[in-house]
């Protein structure tokens, strides 16, 4: 017997990670979803460049992904030793570090790390009819009937069954409904950029940095990641034999870095500092390690300014859940945390997974709505809470000073 409201139709309000894997997610139970991203196109996001995959996260994304993109998600996926983190002060002298078992160690298709572009073409991949960019959320109103209306600052609107919060951490949708729930300045202020790798290496990158995820706690305050991306298979290489349109990008082998230091040690204004352009942000880096090991400073020379980037830190705590209705919310709308360890992405793939499971139930007519975005809230909260406290660790372990 179908319950009160099935079929569904779902609005996702975000087209990044958690935002595309629920779609995909849905897509594939046979669900009615289209997604709405403020991007004028594929191209117009940056958070960063490469991501680490844990185990859950993968196991999230190839159950929402079709068999063939989770084949090129492992084809494209990052292909390393499994030594772990390894950490130095300013000089190269090896510091503690703590260690993450991992139990894929040694799979030939592990998926523990990806790069961004590669990995949100993948997501888009066989969603062309279902995600609308440009759609810049302007706000939301309940129906009559218990369903909602999306409104856009372009005019248009949408509405549907369900709504998904995957606006991000400064999701317009929370600040509608939650205005309350604000995510917590950490006081950590982050550059990005990448680094080709041949120049690194070439520029004398000592080896035992060079495959793995290093990090360099600097004495003064500053603290560089440095996070290996090798391609396994050139994305084009691997698209053209498992989806030719995917329209995958090749690259060059990579690393991502992260530079990292305290609002209290940056000593710039948060005015003067986000609005330095990627020339003066890799500038700013030079000048801040010139002390350093000669092996560690020559590389900054060859971060790609037009790549270079910087963000504020925030993390929400505690989580919450929403009010149990048609409104739901998922990734950093809810649960923003620091990028330490990629936490947050696999968070929110990992909310795709069961949400998507939870609404392809509604949509069959087995279960009711109310209940199902309850059990997900239930469960999401809990496993939420934890990464959250995770990378929070992590962030204050690299950064003594990282605040809460």
């Amino acid at each position: 017997m179908r319950t009160s409201r099935s079929p569904i139709r779902v609005l996702v309000i975000g087209g990044g990670i958690g935002g595309l894997c629920l779609a995909q997610g849905l897509r594939q139970a046979g669900v009615d979803v289209q997604v709405y991203e403020r991007d004028e196109s594929a191209d117009g996001r940056r958070q960063g460049y490469r991501l680490r995959i844990s185990p859950e996260g993968e196991a999230a994304l190839r159950a929402c992904l079709p068999a063939p993109l989770a084949q090129l998600l492992a084809a494209t996926a990052n292909t390393r030793d499994d030594s772990g983190l390894a950490a130095y002060d300013e000089h190269l002298v090896e510091q503690w570090a703590p260690r993450f078992d991992d139990p894929r160690a040694g799979r030939p298709d592990k998926i523990d790390a990806v790069d961004r572009v590669t990995l949100r073409r993948i997501l888009l991949a066989g969603l062309e009819e279902v995600v609308h960019f440009g759609k810049n959320f302007q706000r939301l109103d309940r129906t009559a009937d218990g369903r909602v209306t999306a409104y856009f600052e372009d005019g248009t609107e949408a509405t549907g069954d369900v709504l998904v919060a995957a606006d991000g951490t400064n999701s317009r949708v929370r600040a509608q409904l939650r205005p309350q729930d604000v995510p917590e300045d950490l006081g950590i202020r982050t550059i990005f950029s990448r680094i080709p790798r041949d120049a690194a290496i070439a520029a004398g990158l000592p080896p035992a940095l060079q495959d793995r995820f290093s990090y360099v706690i600097g004495t003064d305050g500053h603290h560089l990641g440095l996070m290996p991306m090798l391609f396994r298979e050139r994305p084009s290489a691997a698209a053209a034999r498992l989806w030719p349109d995917a329209g995958l990008v090749d690259s060059d082998d990579y690393y991502m870095s992260v530079f990292n230091v305290h609002r209290s040690d940056l000593g710039i204004e948060d005015q003067e500092f986000f609005a330095l352009s990627g020339e003066e942000l890799c500038a700013l880096v030079v000048d801040r390690t010139k002390a350093w090991h000669p092996d560690l400073r020559e590389i900054f020379a060859f971060a790609q300014p037009e790549t270079t980037f910087a963000v504020a830190l925030r993390a929400t705590r505690p989580v919450r859940a929403w009010e149990t209705g048609p409104v739901v919310p998922l990734g950093d709308a809810v649960h923003a945390m620091p990028p330490s360890g990629g936490v947050g992405a696999n968070t929110a793939v990992r909310d795709a997974q069961a949400l998507s499971a939870l609404l392809a139930a509604v949509d069959q007519g087995e279960r009711e709505l109310a209940a199902a975005v309850a059990e997900y809230q239930e469960a999401m909260v809990e496993y939420a809470t934890e990464g959250v406290e995770m990378s929070m660790r992590i962030a204050q372990w690299s950064i003594k000073k990282a605040e809460g």
